[in-house]
């Protein structure tokens, strides 16, 4: 598949002390490259998790759901080619079997499995593949590196997406870095596709959630490429305990606010990665929304907008049509008032107090929107409220990777 054009280098990351991976090749498609990633996790691991609020979840979302709240993490599996979704007691059954062969080679307690799955929703995950997976990815623990595990858990991903950041805490420097696949079916419903974090931090189990939750709100769950959620999204982050610092228990605790900061800072990074890899994509778009009622009435206001068709076609056309975006913020359903409504495109007003402005002038505007990078900032007028969100255009490409996605 070609390469997306907004594409970013891969990151130089360093190792994360307590985790060792391993990849394999099971072809759950046609694919000769690896598509089943093993992590395995020093004892003591913590875990925090997100899952799909979708009402149709893989069995792998509802094994995840099950064992986060012990927070004790050993093991994880990720298949790439089969979602496993909606696949009856058959993918039930072998999501189970997989997990339990994990924690056979691991030597662990299978309730320290965590499972992901991505790819064709309805075909039940082959069990005989998926245990041949876990025995070769076993095989060859230590000998994948963060790129190739990267690789191995995308779909219709053009490039490895992964990022790091660091933090100082007590005096030691911890360090976090995640990988994410995604490209298409992305409005999470609480984080993405698949994004797996690994840090060396010492931090209990609920503290470590409490800052994936806050973190989750203005990172994953404000991307969108197409409107849709998928029934596999998952967000797991492990901290492994390794650092040489006391163990945070309270965002009280001296340094607990810049783990927390840099955790949010790779969600972040994460979140517009895929973006920019949305399906046929050709421009990343940046929606925000400032004067809203509140945030929440903000960040309904910049979905609409990221989400409309018809504003995502005319940026990919390089239209200046700015008139879908009063459409999209008039469908929206939240509190806005036509005359003290202002929309700009880049750094450029084109609209206020409900019209046009005198003298517009449409050249910058569209030199701006033939730029990569979109910036569309509306002000409703009305209050603090603010959000930012982050779209892709929607172009021809999107449709020809859809219409053959299962061939």
């Amino acid at each position: 598949m070609e390469r997306s054009p907004l594409a970013l280098p891969f990151p130089a990351l360093a190792s994360i002390a307590g985790v060792r991976i391993g990849t394999a090749s099971v072809a759950y498609k046609k694919w000769t490259r690896d598509c089943v990633t093993l992590v395995e996790l020093a004892p003591g691991t913590v875990v925090a998790g997100v899952t799909t609020q979708s009402k149709c979840p893989s069995p792998e979302v509802e094994l995840c759901r099950a064992k986060l709240p012990q927070g004790q993490a050993r093991g994880l599996i990720v298949n790439a080619g089969n979602s496993n979704a909606f696949t009856g007691m058959s993918g039930r059954e072998a999501a189970r079997a997989q997990a339990a062969r994990v924690a056979e080679v691991l030597g662990c307690n299978p309730d320290h499995v965590f499972s992901a799955s991505t790819g064709v929703i309805g075909v039940p995950l082959p069990v005989d593949l998926a245990l041949s997976g876990v025995t070769q990815a076993h095989a060859a623990l230590g000998q994948a590196d963060w790129l190739a595990a990267t690789n191995a858990i995308g779909t219709t991903d053009t490039f490895p997406k992964a990022a790091t950041a660091s933090a100082i805490v007590a005096g030691t420097r911890v360090m976090i870095v995640g990988i994410v696949k995604g490209s298409g079916m992305i409005m999470p419903d609480m984080a993405t596709m698949l994004g797996f974090i690994f840090s060396d931090a010492a931090v209990t189990p609920a503290l470590w959630q409490q800052m994936l939750q806050a973190a989750v709100a203005p990172t994953f769950n404000s991307i969108t490429v197409d409107s849709d959620t998928s029934t596999s999204d998952t967000v797991l982050a492990f901290a492994t305990g390794a650092a040489d610092h006391p163990v945070l228990t309270s965002m009280d605790d001296a340094g607990a606010d810049a783990l927390a900061a840099a955790l949010a800072d790779v969600c972040r990074q994460l979140a517009i990665l895929v973006v920019r890899d949305g399906e046929g994509a050709q421009k990343l778009i940046e929606v925000t929304v400032s004067g809203a009622v509140d945030d929440s009435s903000a960040k309904r206001v910049a979905m609409s907008i990221a989400n409309s068709p018809l504003l995502k076609t005319a940026i990919a056309g390089g239209d200046a049509n700015w008139g879908r975006v009063v459409m999209a913020v008039g469908k929206a359903g939240e509190p806005a008032e036509r005359d003290l409504l202002s929309i700009r495109f880049g750094d450029t007003l084109v609209a206020e107090q409900g019209m046009v402005v005198p003298g517009y002038d449409e050249a910058p505007v569209a030199a701006h929107l033939a730029g990569q990078e979109v910036r569309i900032t509306v002000d409703l007028g009305l209050g603090q409220g603010r959000a930012r969100v982050w779209t892709c255009d929607l172009t021809h490409g999107y449709i020809r990777i859809n219409a053959d996605y299962r061939s």
